[in-house]
């Protein structure tokens, strides 16, 4: 298998230098990007010096550290000192950095090398990245479709090979949706094991920083990496153990709770890849029994006025008079922010800001976002007891496939393809999704492991025990009577 440890193995022996397997990995970006988009920026003399510095070290006959050397493309929300951070919004097209995010240090300490910053929904709000001022994401399996999102870039340049891994952002699916597009592994890892500090917020009480990777193995290498705590987010709390030495590929015993509600919201092939994943857990040895999530109805409603109402509150600080995009012409200071928010944000971000104000003002506070917060206080204690009778939660990622670009569909209709994503968000959970099957146009299907609070080890060794008993082949759902 091609990947991190196949590259790490390349770096000791001497078989490749980083400096060779950094441009390779720029030629292929160079090459791609043109036709993906998966890239905003290509940090290319960023990438040589790194991988200049590790040539040495391996020189010296120093021993390399888990990622040191390997090519990381990271979300263009995600603050790099010194190199452009856009979200891939008119509203910061120009704006540099002066300062690292948290994950962004702890990726750097290790002297991964950056081949680049990821295309995604603008501020992070979309489902296939069609929302980017720099224009939309194409799926490396089929350029006719999206790639999801809203860490689209992220997920194509890995699927397509354009990065060995990846670091995405969660709010509601913006992991796990597009590595399913993809084909791909994409962690949303459980809120507060991940530092927040220095990701460009869309709405704090949901967003998470996790990764998107080829391999169970690799997801859960780079999760060791990142998940420390961290003084600056004070909701930081990080992360005791190992996942990665905990990979047994054992799940003799597992107690995995099926959720019915979501199979019923979803299409055929999903359905077919989430039996065939339940038929391939049993055979090795793990209990599966169906589970009703209470609530599960209300998860998206609350995620979007919450969220929404986050979203309004972050985004205030975009005025025009601080950094970012401004207006040169203007009659007064209310007329320059008007302008300045009307012509730097898109319309995806615009409606969002517009629901999340709705929803605190005066005679709409109680209605929407008090009765919200309290259904999701409700959420989290029900779905906090069925972890006490299972391992773990299997689901659809999304309850489609693969979605074709243009398809034009409406807002509402692209929000509901988070309905099986977004409670992990609510109650703060790990959730991984898998590769799990092929529609009859050779487009993947994910499916996703959701497990109780700071159960990383445990859905990350359930991912590792499918892809094994799998091969990492995965079968096209007709084969499993679907779509026929």
């Amino acid at each position: 298998m091609v990947n991190i440890s196949y590259y790490k193995k390349l770096l000791d022996t001497k078989a490749l230098s980083c400096t060779e397997l950094t441009k390779a990995f720029l030629d292929s970006a160079e090459k791609e990007n043109p036709s993906l988009n998966a890239y905003i920026s290509i940090t290319k003399e960023e990438a040589l010096k790194t991988a200049a510095e590790v040539d040495e070290k391996i020189a010296r006959g120093e021993s390399l550290q888990p990622l040191e050397g390997i090519p990381v493309i990271i979300k263009d929300n995600i603050c790099t000192k010194g190199i452009r951070t856009t979200c891939a919004s008119k509203m910061l097209e120009n704006y540099v950095p002066f300062y690292d995010a948290t994950v962004w240090e702890h990726i750097k300490a290790q002297n991964s090398v950056l081949i680049g910053k990821g295309n995604m929904d603008e501020f992070a709000m979309g489902s296939t990245s069609e929302t980017s001022y720099f224009g939309i994401v194409k799926n490396p399996h089929n350029p006719e479709y999206v790639a999801g999102g809203s860490s689209g870039g992220v997920a194509a340049a890995v699927a397509g090979k354009l990065a060995a891994y990846g670091i995405g952002t969660d709010t509601g699916g913006s992991i796990r949706q597009p590595a399913s597009f993809c084909g791909i592994y994409g962690l949303k890892p459980t809120y507060g094991s991940v530092s927040r500090y220095g990701i460009v917020a869309y709405a704090s009480s949901f967003d998470q920083a996790g990764v998107l990777a080829s391999c169970a193995e690799d997801t859960a290498l780079v999760f060791d990496v990142i998940s420390k705590y961290d003084e600056r987010d004070m909701r930081s709390v990080g992360f005791k153990k190992s996942t990665y030495e905990s990979l047994s590929g054992s799940v003799k015993g597992l107690k995995i709770g099926i959720a019915t509600e979501d199979l019923m919201a979803s299409d055929e092939f999903v359905n077919s890849a989430v039996e065939n994943t339940i038929n391939v857990f049993k055979s090795m040895g793990a209990e599966v029994e169906e589970i009703k999530i209470p609530f599960i109805k209300e998860c998206l409603p609350v995620y979007y006025i919450l969220a929404c109402a986050e979203a309004s509150s972050n985004l205030g600080r975009f005025d025009g008079i601080r950094y970012g995009y401004h207006v040169e012409d203007y009659e007064d200071l209310n007329d320059m922010i008007s302008r300045t928010r009307s012509e730097g944000f898109g319309d995806e971000v615009k409606r969002r800001i517009i629901l999340g104000t709705y929803v605190l003002s005066s005679g709409y506070f109680d209605a929407y976002y008090k009765k919200a917060q309290r259904l999701r206080e409700s959420i989290i204690k029900e779905i906090d007891k069925i972890f006490k009778s299972c391992d773990i939660v299997l689901a659809p990622t999304v309850p489609v496939a693969p979605l074709k670009a243009g398809a034009n569909l409406s807002p509402v209709d692209l929000y509901r393809t988070d309905i099986c994503t977004c409670a992990a968000n609510i109650v703060g959970l790990p959730s991984i999704s898998v590769p799990a099957g092929f529609t009859d146009d050779n487009m993947p299907v994910g499916i996703q492991l959701i497990g109780g609070r700071f159960k990383e080890d445990v859905i990350l060794n359930a991912a590792y025990a499918f892809e094994k008993e799998t091969g990492g082949e995965y079968i096209k759902l007709s084969e499993m009577g679907c779509g026929v």
